[in-house]
């Protein structure tokens, strides 16, 4: 009972705080999305994208820059430079491979597959996470033009990126000493390209007119976490795994790979969840929701559960009825509550339009 007390406490206080209770809604709906599964499909497609193109930039390198073997090896070091893990490993066997036109050609299908399913994972992603209905999302073809268009953005400033990525971290690049004013305008500027491709994404990958002042915040945010976690895995390269290539070999690049994937995709999935989440005022929630029925939601409660029925609908002219019951009753309610409950009564119900869900209050 007294946990019981203490629960209650704080479920009354994250519902009247937001500084605890919007972390709190983020978390719910990350879980109710399956949050983790969404940033697993994009790290996937992520992995098939990356490796292909990493090979297909070293065998364009034996091309053009095969009589010049110092260059090559500075241009392929700094490109890779915002791989950790497996971009060492390319980077220091870089000789063992060879150009040629099959590498080139494997490389290049298999690296606009991989990233066209990037580009359609995170698409599936923020549809689901601003409750877009599926009558309402683009047909197959159409979200496969406007993926390879995003595509076309993301490769420029991704390259711009990269290049500031390598100035912020190395003293020297390509012979010239870097001082440390140069170092922080580079990484200011990183971070400001960053935050440039996540409001491209998160404005172009979303059916839903979504303001950039609501998006500017959360993708600040994640462009910093992903600055850091950049910065991380190349310390972590450099000073712990150093000289331990032969104990982990490909296993352990493999998965040093896909977590670094990962992460990038969980950042940016959780960065959208926290713009749904202001946006469409999705909490406070009721903290027991996601371990029992016998709990009085909240109405950002309803307002959630509303919007994933309203996300699975197939046509425009199919209607959806939402409404919710009162909580069983628990041990101790009188028959009173018992009664109200077997009344069958419905408070919350609302019948609404399958291309309109419930609007979120001002």
């Amino acid at each position: 009972m007294v946990a019981l007390r203490a629960v209650q406490r704080f479920d009354a206080y994250q519902q009247r705080h937001g500084w605890v209770g919007v972390p709190i809604a983020v978390v719910y709906k990350f879980v109710e999305d399956q949050g983790g599964y969404l940033a697993a499909l994009i790290a996937y497609y992520g992995f098939l994208s990356v490796f292909p193109l990493l090979l297909l930039l070293v065998s364009v390198l034996g091309f053009v820059l095969h009589n010049d073997p110092h260059l090559q090896q500075q241009v392929v070091d700094s490109a890779l430079h915002q791989f950790p893990v497996i971009g060492d490993q390319i980077g220091e066997n870089i000789r063992s491979f060879h150009g040629n036109p099959l590498a080139v050609a494997a490389g290049a299908a298999g690296g606009l597959y991989g990233a066209l399913g990037v580009a359609q994972a995170a698409q599936n992603a923020l549809s689901k996470i601003w409750a877009v209905p599926r009558h309402a999302r683009p047909d197959p073809l159409r979200a496969r033009l406007r993926s390879l268009l995003v595509l076309g953005g993301f490769g420029i400033g991704l390259l711009a990126t990269t290049g500031l990525t390598v100035l912020a971290s190395d003293e020297r690049f390509l012979g010239a000493h870097l001082g440390v004013a140069v170092r922080a305008a580079a990484s200011v500027a990183a971070v400001a390209v960053n935050i440039g491709l996540l409001l491209f994404a998160y404005r172009f990958f979303t059916d839903r007119s979504v303001r950039l002042r609501h998006l500017a915040g959360a993708a600040a945010g994640a462009a910093v976490l992903w600055q850091g976690v950049q910065w991380g895995g190349t310390y972590y390269v450099r000073h712990q795994l150093r000289g331990a290539t032969a104990t982990y070999g490909l296993f352990g690049i493999v998965l040093g790979l896909i977590t670094w994937i990962y992460l990038g995709a969980l950042i940016f999935v959780l960065a959208a969840e926290t713009t749904s989440v202001r946006v469409h005022r999705l909490w406070p929630r009721s903290l027991p929701t996601l371990f029992t029925d016998k709990v009085e939601l909240s109405q950002a409660d309803q307002r959630a559960y509303t919007s994933y029925a309203m996300t699975e609908t197939f046509k425009g002219f199919e209607r959806v009825r939402v409404s919710f019951d009162p909580p069983p009753p628990r041990k101790g309610d009188g028959p009173a509550d018992r009664g109200v409950q077997e009344a069958g009564d419905a408070p919350g119900g609302a019948e609404v339009a399958a291309g309109h869900p419930p609007a979120p209050p001002d």
